[in-house]
């Protein structure tokens, strides 16, 4: 019982909705992640994307990339994969890919904390600090 009265007297996390048009609205930078959320080791990120992105892979981490407006060209070694507003695409680790957008999307990201956003390469671009919004 006393475990019990122990969990009732825990502070309660804070819970919200997260406006995501809202956050978009607070950067205009591409390719630089803001992270909007986090739930058991996970981001919940968005960012901005205009022109081609770098070749890269994660070695240990899966990518959710969720478009929510625009166009995005998924390239992989192998094929292309043309990902529009409402869908997504799940990047397997050790997957080598390149994102590519003609015009500016945005995106919603569902990855691991510890995702580096340029994965095994380093470059202007790399984003070894994230914003929380």
């Amino acid at each position: 019982m006393e475990s019990a009265s122990r969990a009732l007297d825990a502070p309660v996390p804070e819970v919200d909705k997260v406006n995501l048009a809202q956050k978009l609205a607070l950067f205009s930078e591409h390719w630089s992640p803001k992270v909007v959320g986090e739930l058991n080791g996970q981001h919940v990120r968005l960012a901005r994307l205009h022109g081609p992105f770098v070749w890269h892979q994660h070695e240990a981490e899966d990518e959710l990339f969720l478009v929510l407006h625009g166009h995005l060209r998924m390239e992989l070694r192998e094929r292309t994969v043309d990902v529009g507003p409402g869908e997504f695409i799940i990047i397997p680790r050790g997957v080598e890919h390149r994102p590519v957008a003609e015009e500016e999307v945005h995106v919603l990201l569902f990855e691991p904390a510890s995702t580096l956003n340029t994965g095994d390469v380093r470059e202007a671009r790399t984003a070894e600090q994230l914003q929380h919004l």
